[in-house]
């Protein structure tokens, strides 16, 4: 495996080749590590369709050097029911606007095109697709990696991006125990349709769906990205016709639902999901190996967060070990420690909110959801749980950014 450096002490392998993995490799490369990522697919590729970002990921992007200026489409979120009725609106923090510089909180964008700009930022010697991490062994001055390729590296740490069912992570921490969380997803996107209101998002539910929609950006051009939550379980037949299926849904919701699902290619631009998690973890790291994003954190939707997270972890990573000599085991620890410090409690929060959230609108029997759906309707219940369980701790995550602050 030929590459420009590969130097003891700063070899930094990350299995996995997601968004995640990206983040990592750009960030340990701007702190001077040499990155190596072996992704398992002939390329690295994004899955799925359109994503929101928030304000602390974008501040990141910036910071690798992406320009966000006309990155996505910046949205006011509304709840409301199904009928259009407003239940919130997730209110803005000017401070951190002031002090990030960028307006809102939540961007629409297609993961493509978000996946695209950051891969760009990678230099091309530094992926090797093909390459899928099959073990690893300790050494006591590294880890040394096997491929099903019958290939082999040492590197000084590996870092576990490889998803939800990631063969790192399994022989780091043991069998993940994962388990439907009750949801299916399907996520859609569209090109723009005249007539709905700019920067305006909305959140709905009836008793038992969610069905969505967002503002997005896919290559500087505008569109929007919307999504249905139903109930699931494992093995639930699928429908023969998800378009009927889902036109039927969404038959007397409020607009502009119907118009965009008239407007989606049903073969191309629409993607589903059975929702799993794992129990929240207590330990990302052990020895020289440490995980990031749905390899020990798979985030239910109802976060709108899993890509925006792994990017975070990333960064996190990498600035927790900066300047650290990897082949020194006590430093390393110490690194690791200071991530899990920083990210761990906060993000088994949102995971495990989200988690919650998903079972409060899509599995409750029919007399305690139509409770919900009048206590969510006529009361400030809503508003003031959004703002403890999800907005204060965000706010607070993104003030503590202070160097990736402009103002």
């Amino acid at each position: 495996m030929a590459s420009q450096q590969w130097r003891p002490g700063r070899r930094v392998a990350i299995a996995g080749g997601g968004p995640g993995a990206i983040s990592t490799a750009i960030a340990f490369l701007q702190r001077g590590y040499d990155v190596r990522i072996f992704e398992r697919q002939d390329s690295c590729k994004a899955i799925g369709g359109a994503v929101l970002l928030s304000t602390p990921v974008l501040a990141i992007l910036r910071s690798y050097g992406m320009d966000v200026e006309n990155f996505g489409s910046y949205t006011v979120t509304h709840f409301q029911n199904k009928w259009g009725k407003e239940r919130v609106e997730l209110p803005f923090n000017p401070e951190v606007e002031k002090r990030m510089g960028i307006k809102g909180w939540h961007y629409g964008v297609l993961r493509s095109s978000a996946f695209k700009a950051m891969l760009e930022l990678v230099p091309e010697s530094v992926i090797y697709a093909g390459h899928e991490v099959t073990a690893y062994t300790e050494l006591e001055d590294g880890v040394e990696i096997e491929f099903n390729n019958a290939n082999k590296v040492t590197a000084d740490i590996l870092v576990a991006a490889d998803g939800i069912r990631s063969v790192v992570s399994r022989q780091a921490f043991g069998d993940p125990g994962l388990f439907h969380t009750g949801i299916r997803l399907w996520l859609a996107w569209c090109d723009h349709i005249p007539g709905i209101p700019a920067n305006h998002g909305v959140i709905a539910h009836d008793w038992q769906y969610q069905a969505s929609y967002f503002p997005m950006l896919h290559d500087g051009k505008p569109g929007f990205e919307w999504w249905v939550v139903e109930p699931s379980w494992e093995d639930k037949p699928l429908p023969e016709d998800p378009q009927a299926h889902l036109s039927a849904i969404l038959r007397d919701w409020s607009q502009p639902l119907s118009r965009l699902l008239e407007a989606t290619n049903f073969d191309s631009q629409v993607y589903r999901w059975e929702i799993y998690n794992r129990p929240s973890m207590k330990k990302w790291s052990t020895g020289r190996i440490v995980g990031i994003g749905d390899a020990v954190h798979p985030v239910s939707p109802y976060a709108a967060y899993g890509m925006g997270m792994a990017i975070e972890d990333g960064y996190y990573l990498a600035k927790s070990l900066e300047g650290v000599d990897l082949r020194d085991p006590r430093a390393v620890t110490a690194g690791f420690e200071l991530y899990e410090k920083q990210r761990l409690d906060y993000v088994n929060h949102n995971m495990e909110f989200a988690r919650f959230i998903g079972r409060i609108f899509h599995s409750l029997p029919w007399p305690l959801a139509k409770l919900r759906d009048l206590i969510f309707d006529f009361t400030p219940f809503l508003s003031h749980f959004l703002q403890k369980g999800y907005l204060d701790n965000s706010e607070k995550e993104t003030l503590g950014l202070k160097e990736l602050h402009v103002n």
